[in-house]
């Protein structure tokens, strides 16, 4: 295969680089977002770690599977954000090993969010069954098939590049996108039905379970308005995560309609797809719920008390849901 035709859409890109102002400024904004975020989520799996109470509860394990997700995404993301600013072009193995793990991680958060609003719709609607159907070992159980999801839409990429490439691809550089990476157009055309199907799949899932939490809250005469807050923000936060299974579509139209401001267009896509969701995760389900926030607090300022010790609150499963 030609390979001067990556060599003209590296150069492509990297003449719409931004001036330095702009550089360091997005650079800069992404790295502290990066640091500012997983203070926050190495904080909730800390607290996660030191009591017994979230161990034994699905709810927690999905929720911290979500955030050591979450901060495994930002890291890589942010670190290849910076690198196709600084370096520009690097080796095509260790960028196809980069972006095999970011797509796994980014893949892995709209099927943790389904899997937790399954388990608050048991939670809500069936509570007396909720401890035999939601136990521990079937919630680790899920979260290895969603891993196992997410490794049918990327894995089959992977041997597609290592059956139609030379071996000179994975020694030569290139700019570390997916698209330039996995070129194929089998790839590309792959790519966009897999997300169409977990786009749709997803939200099904969401609008049935919140819809039937939300009529359960409203037989059962609980705080209606409460729980309809609380599901609007979990609504929106998993909208701007089901965001990265259009954004390929969306930069091509936009692409499309502004051609020469490419790197304007990839900044702002980026914020809003790939950092904002994992800014939003903590805040609804860590900080939101009364039962984890009594034992953040102890840590998240560095101010642990070691006289006090903290009181076993359990929640009930219908309080914690509504609740958030």
């Amino acid at each position: 295969m030609n390979l001067s035709s990556v060599g003209d859409n590296v150069t492509l890109v990297v003449n719409y680089r931004d001036k330095l102002t702009t550089v360091v400024s997005n650079n800069v904004i992404v790295v502290a977002l990066c640091i500012i975020i997983n203070y926050i989520n190495g904080t909730l799996v800390h607290t996660f770690n030191k009591h017994q109470i979230f161990k034994v509860n699905p709810r927690y394990i999905l929720f911290i599977h979500l955030v050591i997700n979450d901060m495994m995404q930002l890291i890589l993301s942010s670190l290849l954000h910076v690198i196709s600013y600084v370096l520009y072009i690097i080796n095509v193995s260790f960028c196809c090993f980069l972006l095999v793990i970011a797509i796994f991680t980014t893949l892995n958060t709209p099927l943790n969010l389904a899997t937790m609003a399954v388990e608050c719709y048991i939670a809500i609607c069936f509570p007396l069954r909720h401890s035999q159907i939601c136990t521990v070992k079937r919630t680790y159980g899920l979260i290895g098939l969603i891993w196992g999801l997410s490794a049918a839409c990327i894995l089959p990429d992977v041997f597609i590049l290592l059956a139609t490439e030379p071996l000179e691809f994975f020694h030569s550089r290139v700019l570390c996108m997916r698209d330039l990476v996995f070129r194929s157009a089998y790839s590309l055309e792959k790519r966009d039905v897999s997300h169409i199907i977990f786009l749709v799949v997803v939200w099904i899932i969401l609008l049935y379970t919140y819809c039937r939490i939300l009529f359960a809250a409203k037989a059962a005469n609980s705080d209606f308005r409460k729980a309809r807050n609380t599901i609007l923000l979990h609504g929106f936060q998993l909208l701007l995560c089901m965001l990265t299974y259009v954004r390929p579509m969306l930069e091509v139209g936009l692409r499309y309609l502004i051609p020469k401001q490419r790197m304007v267009i990839h900044f702002p896509c980026y914020i809003i797809t790939q950092i904002l969701p994992r800014f939003v995760s903590p805040v609804v389900y860590g900080l939101r719920d009364q039962t984890f926030r009594r034992y953040l607090k102890r840590y998240l300022l560095c101010k642990m008390s070691t006289s006090t010790r903290p009181q076993n609150v359990i929640m009930s499963s219908t309080g914690s849901a509504v609740k958030g």
